[in-house]
C-alpha cells in the first residue's frame, strides 16, 4: 500500500522525533511511505478561529499533495479529524471527499487497517495515557466514560504490546487537558487550570511519562510540567511503539 505521510506543522517544528517514529512504524508494518515535501498547514487554526473561508488554498494544496495515495496517515488526531470533517474545495470536491475517506490517525491506522498484532518495542517505564478530545470523541479511538457502553481503547491495545511498559490507572481517564487549540488563548486561566488538573492526576498515580496520540495536548501539558519543575515527561505514542532496547 502507498501511504502519504502527513506531518502537521507544529509536529514538524517542535516534535520531529514523533514524525520520524511514525515513518519508521509505517515502514516496519510494510507500507510504502512517501512524504510530500510541499505540504503545509491543514488550515485547522484558521477554521477554529472562524476564518474557514480563508483556508481554501490550504485545502486545495492538501488535495494536490495527497490525492494520489491509497491512505494518508498523521501522528495527530486533531489535524486528522479536521481534514476528515472539514476538507472541502470549490473546484475539487470529489477529490476532497475521497481524501476525507482515506485519512487516518496513526493509532487507528495501525489497529483498523494494518490490524497489527505484535510490536517489537521496549519501554520500561510507568506511562499515563491521555485521551485527547479529538481522538476520543471525534475519531473514537477509545470509549467515552459518559456512555454506558462496552469499554475499548485502541491506544491501550497497542501499548499493551510494549515490553516493560506499565500503564498507570488515572482517577479521571478521559478528562480534557484544557488545550483546545485557540481555547488556550481565549480562555487562558481556565485552560491552565484544566491542564494542572490533568498533570496532577498523572503525577499522583506515579506516571513517569504522559503519552497521547495528540502532541498539541502534550505540548500544553509539557509547559505546565516544565513550569512546575516536574520530573514527569511527555512522549508521543509513536515514539513508545517504536522504542527499542
Amino acid at each position: 500500500m502507498n501511504v502519504g505521510l502527513f506531518i502537521p506543522c507544529y509536529v514538524n517544528q517542535f516534535y520531529p522525533g514523533a514524525a520520524k517514529a511514525t515513518l519508521q512504524l509505517l515502514q516496519k508494518a510494510g507500507a510504502n511511505v512517501a512524504y510530500p515535501v510541499n505540504q503545509t498547514c491543514c488550515g485547522q487554526p484558521m477554521a477554529n478561529s472562524g476564518f474557514e473561508h480563508l483556508s481554501n488554498d490550504c485545502n486545495n494544496l492538501f488535495i494536490k499533495n495527497f490525492s494520489s495515495f491509497d491512505y494518508i496517515v498523521a501522528p495527530s488526531a486533531s489535524c486528522v479529524l479536521h481534514v476528515k470533517d472539514h476538507l472541502h474545495s470549490d473546484t475539487n470536491e470529489e477529490q476532497a471527499a475521497e481524501i476525507r475517506s482515506k485519512i487516518y490517525e496513526l493509532v487507528e491506522f495501525l489497529t483498523d487497517i494494518i490490524k497489527i498484532e505484535k510490536l517489537d518495542a521496549v519501554f520500561p517505564h510507568k506511562v499515563g495515557l491521555h485521551h485527547s478530545c479529538h481522538g476520543l470523541r471525534g475519531l473514537r479511538l477509545s470509549q467515552m466514560s459518559e456512555l454506558n457502553a462496552p469499554s475499548f481503547s485502541k491506544p491501550q491495545y497497542l501499548l499493551n504490546m510494549v515490553k516493560g511498559l506499565e500503564q498507570v490507572q488515572l482517577d479521571r481517564q478521559d478528562e480534557c487537558c484544557g488545550f483546545g487549540g485557540t481555547f488556550c488563548i481565549a480562555e487562558e486561566a481556565v485552560s491552565v487550570k484544566m491542564g494542572k488538573d490533568r498533570v496532577a492526576d498523572h503525577s499522583k498515580n506515579g506516571a513517569e511519562y504522559i503519552t497521547s496520540s495528540d502532541l498539541s495536548c502534550l505540548m500544553h501539558l509539557e509547559g505546565i510540567l516544565h513550569r512546575n519543575k516536574s520530573k514527569v515527561r511527555v512522549i508521543h505514542i509513536a515514539e513508545i511503539l517504536n522504542a527499542a532496547t
